[in-house]
């Protein structure tokens, strides 16, 4: 049900083009901030001038052209909105025209205050700072070069149009082109520290996403159910394996008490230290063993639950120790199947000399009942390898059951009736053989314990889960509790003539048909062993 792992290649692709966007959508946030900044500037210079005029008398024509030049400077950064928005022309050319734009903006605003001492220069740094941030460090220092240009022309244009050679200083203009580079500089070793930051921060964050697909993808093979919750007992995570083990899976915010009680009252025991391994828990019709695996330094905090099928746990084991008594079973069968039919009819005609003789009769009836016995046994143990030999047909339970059960009582002797209950009609998937074999089975069992009064033994037809469903109830005493998790394992029988095989054998049967065999507890009494047709089916089709 989990998709298909992406490649770690092609996830780190896809991550770097959303990466390298995500840096240019960045930059162009950052330059119409850097535009800002410029009509921020024009306000401040326009309420300098403002006061200036209050404060100092100018001249018409100085005045005008200043009032021109911030017009003119507002009026360029406004349309820069529109290009900056439309992204056209390409990014670097944008800045380094608008760069060139400021700088020419204040040398002349300088060169009309009066020059370098006027102090405007100084206004070029935090400019030069900013283009340098802004481009990541790239053509900072060309920037510098333009700025460093400027500043000297308009040194020399002022010194050659100003009559006498007193205002010929170029320490000043020195200075600022020394500080233009020094913050060209530094912004540029900054934007490459920042430039490295980032991409060390976008490796970083690539391998956080592939680390988390991977523990994503580890989380849904696992083939245990695994539930994170956290100190609260609210679920946060849960993988598929959860949803095959319980009908209606949690949901993430939800408290684990609010979908199983049981698992809950497991994880308050845990965290008090007062839990044992071997407990198991039931839900929706599966028995779990629950492990619990603090995620922090102590149990109080986030916790990993796994939820152990034992169902499942118990069915591998099971194959396994088929596969291994059917290899070893196979041939004692048949090696055992020669010698005793040569000790059967010894015994017979042992039996036909000693008429006469009492003692030779009472023991060799005794020799034929355990060789009869062990005849028995050894067709059992035949089964085993015998039972994925299936043929599976269409059955309707309610015409094939009433067949079944006369011809039970007649080969049985049994005159008092076995009612059925349920009249719904069932159409299952079993082979015919080997469905009569089971409920032979379990009819026979239930007769021997039951009181053999009329409606001791009944068939109930009815519907678990939207499965159709079986059941053989006797009033005969119900299974002992210290038994019952025994039940169907293989030579485990409480009849002291029994092979313990044939409740194994019906189960194996009804597997290997797609259907399951259980044990009930019915609350009237009495003990029920009930078939649940193709549950095993929809079992698999889920894994």
């Amino acid at each position: 049900m989990a998709e298909a792992p992406v490649p770690a290649e092609a996830g780190s692709a896809l991550s770097a083009q959303d990466a390298e966007k995500i840096a240019s959508e960045a930059r162009w946030r950052s330059l119409r901030l850097f535009n800002g900044f410029r009509l921020l500037v024009v306000l401040g210079l326009a309420l300098g001038l403002q006061l200036r005029v209050g404060t100092q008398t100018l001249e018409s024509a100085q005045l005008t052209l200043l009032i021109v030049m911030l017009m003119a400077y507002a009026t360029v950064s406004c349309l820069y909105f529109f290009t900056i928005v439309w992204r056209r022309p390409r990014f670097s050319f944008q800045l380094t025209a608008q760069v060139s734009i400021d700088i020419v903006f204040i040398v002349l605003l300088m060169h009309t205050m009066g020059g370098i001492r006027s102090g405007l220069g100084m206004l070029l740094l935090p400019y030069l700072a900013a283009a340098g941030l802004i481009s990541r460090g790239r053509m900072t220092l060309f920037h510098a070069a333009l700025a460093t240009l400027a500043l000297l022309g308009e040194s020399i244009w002022k010194a050659w149009t100003t009559e006498g050679s007193i205002y010929a200083d170029y320490f000043s203009p020195a200075l600022l082109c020394l500080a233009s580079f020094a913050v060209a500089w530094l912004a540029h070793r900054l934007a490459r520290f920042a430039e490295e930051n980032r991409a060390l921060a976008e490796k970083r964050g690539l391998d956080l996403a592939n680390l988390a697909k991977l523990n994503e993808r580890i989380l849904q093979d696992v083939s245990d159910g695994v539930l994170v919750v956290d100190a609260l007992d609210i679920v946060h995570q849960y993988n598929e394996q959860i949803v095959r083990l319980g009908s209606i899976p949690p949901q993430r915010g939800e408290l684990l008490e609010h979908w199983s009680p049981a698992l809950a009252a497991r994880l308050a025991q845990w965290r008090d230290g007062e839990w044992s391994q071997a407990a198991l828990l039931q839900l929706q019709r599966k028995t779990l063993r629950p492990r619990f695996l603090a995620l922090g330094a102590d149990r109080e905090g986030n916790v990993l639950i796994y939820l152990e099928d034992m169902d499942k746990l118990r069915r591998e084991a099971q194959q396994l120790k088929l596969a291994a008594l059917g290899r070893l079973t196979a041939n004692l069968a048949h090696e055992i199947r020669n010698p005793l039919g040569a000790i059967a009819h010894a015994a017979q005609l042992l039996q036909e000399e000693g008429e006469d003789n009492p003692m030779i009769g009472r023991l060799t009836r005794i020799i034929d009942d355990n060789a009869r016995r062990l005849d028995h046994m050894v067709s059992d143990v035949l089964e085993l390898n015998r039972r994925d030999r299936v043929r599976r047909v269409d059955l309707v339970l309610e015409e094939w059951l009433p067949a079944f059960i006369e011809s039970f009582t007649q080969q049985e002797g049994i005159t008092v009736s076995l009612p059925v209950s349920g009249g719904v009609p069932h159409h299952v998937r079993f082979d015919a053989g080997q469905l009569q074999q089971v409920l032979w089975n379990l009819t026979r069992n239930g007769w021997r314990y039951c009181s053999k009064q009329p409606g001791s033994l009944r068939f109930v037809l009815g519907e678990s889960d939207g499965y159709p469903v079986l059941d053989v109830v006797n009033d005969g005493p119900p299974v002992p509790p210290d038994a019952l998790h025994q039940l169907f394992e293989p030579f485990f029988t409480t009849d002291a003539k029994g092979t313990g095989l044939g409740l194994y054998i019906a189960r194996e049967i009804c597997a290997a048909n797609g259907a399951s065999l259980e044990y009930l507890s019915p609350a009237d009494g009495g003990a029920c062993f009930r078939i649940l047709f193709g549950v095993v089916d929809a079992e698999k089709d889920e894994e």
